[in-house]
């Protein structure tokens, strides 16, 4: 099965967009090895979802590791 590198990013609220805060890593890169991209991505939130993470604004990055 192929290997994928996950990371998370969370994008800032409105308010805090304009308090000129930015992006940040809040998980990763953590290494999966999965099927395909979409169950790598899956099984690393069921496995180590961090906490208080909002997926509303987050943004899950997936790539395969070759």
């Amino acid at each position: 099965m192929p290997l994928f590198e996950i990371a998370i990013m969370q994008r800032p609220t409105k308010k805090e967009a304009e308090d000129g805060v930015e992006e940040k890593l809040v998980f990763g890169p953590k290494f999966v090895v999965s099927a395909d991209k979409e169950s790598a991505g899956l099984r690393c939130l069921l496995q180590e979802k961090p906490e208080g993470l909002d997926l509303s604004r987050s943004q899950v990055l997936i790539r395969p590791f070759a």
